[in-house]
């Protein structure tokens, strides 16, 4: 009996394990896992099977995306949280689909969502798995967990003291989270105070034990070198934004947290445009409309925070730090579908286009715990690939360019 396979062929294929592109390459696959990959002449194809050739002249192949920060009920529309939290659940799923859709159409085939209300997320995967929408793979959290008013909490599963820790921990596991969010530091949240630690170590060490019983995953919120500093005793897995702030507001670069989080090999996601992109936001209102007194205080000082947290970034990258691509989209005026950014951004603190591309595909999915099924294109894997007009390795911002997404051995069908 005939089986279906697909061969994909391209003068490029970027290889994400050794670093190299290869020329002249090609991909089999076979439903959804991928057979083999390499030099197009290299390949042992099967005998008497039905084979689907497909040939992208000048284009590259490469793993899909991995955006492991996104939050996807958010209108990015410049809302803050506070506000979008009062919208119903069922316009915040739709709106999810919305955007999950975007991402995926934009060579996105897998998200973190690191934050949602309610069941809204989970509402999204099941909507998925019924083939009612496109969605990237989804990787959930649901609800994240905060202390009572700190950041996030408006979403989250508020707890306090150890035993409150690991019992929302649980209820998030019979919900179905593939791993857990918490909030360390303060955040935007209107009730939050921006650099001071918001879970004592012993409640944060609670968290992390039981997630980990789980063989489950921790993402945690920093925004200050104390928050930093807990989660590192607490043994997080990855640590979102990672400032280097006191308690007072003031950037203070502490190089040996930097060398804890090497020892320790936790994964950090900078989310560089996050603030870059309020920077240009403002850049743009002013030459248009023109600021208020207070939008122009803004934009000085998101423009200090943003030259500040690009330095320190590129100086943990120096340092050995293991840089994971996610945008933080659609928060604020951030929409969805623009990844790139992210990755250009990355791109302009002294990363080469290899690196930024292993940041966004293998070295992401290891901080997503799905490594093992995604992220690079080797045989066994979902076969999640994007084709390019270009040369991502050259110019990373031809990534802008996908011509064509594969998600488990599926073509995605643009919107016109």
């Amino acid at each position: 009996m005939n089986q279906e396979y697909t061969l994909i062929k391209a003068p490029r294929l970027i290889d994400v394990q050794t670093s190299e592109v290869i020329k002249d390459a090609a991909v089999l696959f076979k439903e959804t896992k991928i057979v083999s990959a390499g030099p197009a002449v290299s390949l042992n194809l099967p005998t008497e099977a039905n084979i689907k050739t497909l040939e992208y002249p000048n284009k590259t192949i490469m793993p899909g995306l991995i955006d492991c920060h996104v939050h996807l009920i958010s209108l990015g529309d410049g809302r803050a949280g506070d506000d979008l939290n009062l919208l119903p659940d069922e316009i915040l799923t739709l709106q999810a689909a919305k955007n999950a859709k975007l991402h995926l159409q934009s060579g996105v085939t897998t998200v973190r969502d690191c934050g949602a209300k309610n069941q809204t997320t989970f509402m999204l995967r099941k909507s998925a798995e019924m083939g009612i929408t496109d969605t990237p793979r989804l990787i959930l959290t649901g609800r994240p967990i905060a202390i009572i008013g700190g950041h996030l909490s408006y979403f989250g599963s508020p707890a306090t003291g150890e035993t409150e820790c690991r019992a929302a921990v649980r209820q998030l596991m019979k919900e179905g989270a593939d791993f857990i969010k918490v909030t360390a530091t303060g955040g935007s949240t209107k009730t939050s105070f921006r650099y001071h630690a918001s879970f004592t170590k012993e409640e944060l060490t609670a968290i992390t034990d039981e997630v980990h019983k789980f063989d489950k995953h921790v993402v945690a919120h920093c925004a200050s070198s104390e928050g930093i500093e807990n989660a590192l005793d607490a043994k997080v897995d990855t640590i979102v934004h990672c400032m280097h702030f006191e308690r007072d507001g003031t950037f203070k670069y502490n190089k040996e947290l930097t060398k804890r989080i090497v020892d320790q090999g936790v994964y950090v996601n900078p989310t560089l445009h996050a603030i870059r992109h309020q920077v240009w936001h403002l850049e743009n209102l002013k030459e248009t409309t023109g600021l208020s007194e207070q939008e122009l205080l803004d934009y000085k000082r998101l423009k200090n925070d943003y030259e500040t947290h690009a330095e320190l970034v590129s100086r943990m990258k120096d340092e050995g730090v293991t840089l994971v691509a996610g945008s933080d989209s659609a928060w604020l005026n951030y929409k969805m579908g623009e990844f790139t950014h992210e990755l250009e951004a990355m791109k302009s603190i002294g990363m080469s286009e290899i690196d930024v591309i292993r940041s966004a595909t293998i070295q992401s999915a290891e901080s997503c715990a799905v490594d093992d099924q995604t992220g690079s294109i080797e045989k066994n894997k979902s076969a999640d690939i994007i084709i390019v007009d270009g040369n991502p390795a050259e110019d990373i911002s031809s990534l802008w360019n996908i011509e064509e997404v594969f998600k488990n051995g599926e073509a995605v069908t643009k919107d016109k």
